[in-house]
């Protein structure tokens, strides 16, 4: 019988020894779970700056090389609608010289061209 009380005694011993050592490393497990969660996060938001500056600069290249693209052909093509408005206005000019010296060898009684 006494044999029995000190088995127990030590089954018990043992037991509670063993059931409180994994509640404590549990709990050292769930705290370090939470730490680890924590530098996840941090890291992941560094990770999306990074990410998200990368690619604010690559628009903001893209689109000033495309603004200065639209600019030198709208400057060409200006430039190009400028030249032939002159030259049209020149042949109108001239135009409008010829019909006057007609209108004036009419007037003063000349013969014009057959």
């Amino acid at each position: 019988m006494m044999k029995r009380i000190e088995m127990a005694r030590i089954l018990l011993a043992a037991g509670l020894g063993l059931g409180l050592g994994c509640g404590v490393a549990l709990g050292q497990g769930a705290g370090q779970d939470m730490k680890n969660a924590g530098n996840e996060t941090k890291a992941a938001a560094v990770d999306t700056g990074h990410a998200t500056d990368k690619t604010t600069r690559k628009v903001v290249h893209k689109t000033s090389h495309e603004t200065k693209k639209v600019v030198r052909k709208t400057g060409d093509r200006t430039t190009i609608a400028a030249k032939d408005t002159a030259h049209r206005t020149t042949i109108v000019a001239k135009d409008t010289a010829h019909g006057t010296e007609k209108v004036g060898d009419k007037i003063a009684g000349k013969p014009g061209p057959r």
